[in-house]
């Protein structure tokens, strides 16, 4: 079994984030996981069902959302 490369969650969170930032997308919950650390996770939280659609479209398509997405998931 291959051994993982242990990555730093808060940089992989800042990453994610920057990166979802730059699609004008939005994660709420989107947090380090403290209770676990061992485990390095991070929680994406939820997000209501349209906002996910709009998501999945994204990372299908590897584009934008036809600028909708802000307007859909709030911070």
């Amino acid at each position: 079994m291959a051994k993982t490369r242990a990555v730093d969650p808060y940089k992989a969170g800042e990453q994610l984030c920057d990166a979802l930032t730059r699609a004008d997308m939005v994660l709420p919950g989107l947090a380090v996981d403290t209770a676990s650390p061992r485990l390095r996770l991070i929680h994406l939280g939820t997000v209501r069902a349209d906002v996910a659609v709009m998501h999945a479209r994204v990372i299908r398509g590897g584009g934008d959302c036809d600028g909708q997405c802000r307007a859909a998931a709030p911070a």
